[in-house]
């Protein structure tokens, strides 16, 4: 299991890069320690694989457009496939380091179009309603997979039969999964099509953020009209597109901050937020420090 703190995108995307994601065995695990995370946060993003997680210590919230979820250690769940979602680190007292299976669900399923896909993985990815399974101790059906899932992780890639008894694991989990999903899967839930939308507006906008973007420019990117434009970030993301924009100019800014040796005044212009005074005031509202001591902060940490 490979630690990470960091993530890939493909160029111009939040759609996630996997490194290591092998055709002929689509399935990555991960140990991932937020706080070593740049902020302590990984951003918007999406993926066609399922995430299945397991909290080891601390705590994250989870954030999709259908809300909020606070995962303490020894929770976990499910993120469906293709749905937007970002994580932050929330425990203060402890390292907050979350386990992570990531797979194509081709390696339960086989055969696209297969009888196994049909029955028990296409009514779980193809639900609309369906972003996160959530699964927290206390709960008896919960706990059996909590328990599965723990355990899972002790897997050795070593081990004769890795993958097998790996396939075997995750697909027992499947099942529960499905099981307890039938209320949601009961529930009617229509696709929204602001879910493709806002991936339309979102690489518009990691495409062109060091230029100066307009809501009218933004909302033509994805067909819309800027009253739609503004509904869909507020539907998916829950803030404004201009919201949208600063923040994701400033999460450049950090990067390079904690990452490169650029002056100040070439970040300000490089993420499109124009003079160092003013990057200097709002990157202070947003990471509570000047950029200066962000950067000794990140390049001074044990990365």
């Amino acid at each position: 299991m490979k630690n990470i703190h960091s993530i890939e995108f493909y160029t111009g995307s939040k759609e996630e890069l996997l490194p290591g994601f092998e055709k002929d065995f689509p399935y990555i695990a991960s140990r991932a320690e937020l706080d070593k995370y740049i902020g302590g946060y990984v951003p918007w993003h999406w993926h066609r694989t399922v995430e299945l997680f397991y909290m080891e210590s601390g705590s994250i919230e989870y954030d999709t457009p259908g809300g909020k979820i606070l995962f303490p250690a020894g929770s976990g769940g499910m993120i469906n496939s293709n749905v937007l979602h970002m994580t932050k680190a929330i425990s203060q007292s402890e390292k907050n380091v979350q386990l992570l299976h990531i797979f194509d669900f081709s390696l339960l399923a086989g055969e696209p179009g297969s009888r196994i896909e049909q029955k028990y993985i296409a009514p779980v990815i193809t639900a609309p309603q369906i972003e996160v399974i959530p699964l927290f101790p206390g709960n008896v059906e919960d706990e059996r997979i909590l328990k599965l899932l723990a355990a899972s992780f002790r897997l050795s890639s070593d081990e004769f039969g890795y993958e097998i008894k790996l396939r075997e694991v995750l697909t027992e989990i499947w099942l529960m999964l499905f099981e307890i999903s039938r209320p949601m899967r009961e529930k009617k839930g229509e696709y929204n099509k602001s879910n493709d939308k806002i991936k339309l507006l979102m690489i518009y906008i990691h495409e062109h953020y060091r230029e100066k973007i307009s809501i009218p420019e933004l909302a033509a990117a994805a067909y819309l009209s800027e009253r739609e434009c503004y509904r869909v970030f507020h539907d998916c993301l829950h803030m404004t597109p201009v919201e949208y924009i600063t923040t994701y100019r400033l999460q450049v800014a950090c990067q390079m901050l904690a990452k490169g040796q650029e002056a100040v005044t070439v970040i300000s212009h490089e993420c499109g937020l124009g003079s160092s005074s003013y990057f200097g005031k709002v990157f202070r509202e947003y990471a509570h420090c000047s950029p200066i001591e962000y950067r000794k902060k990140w390049q001074n940490s044990d990365m």
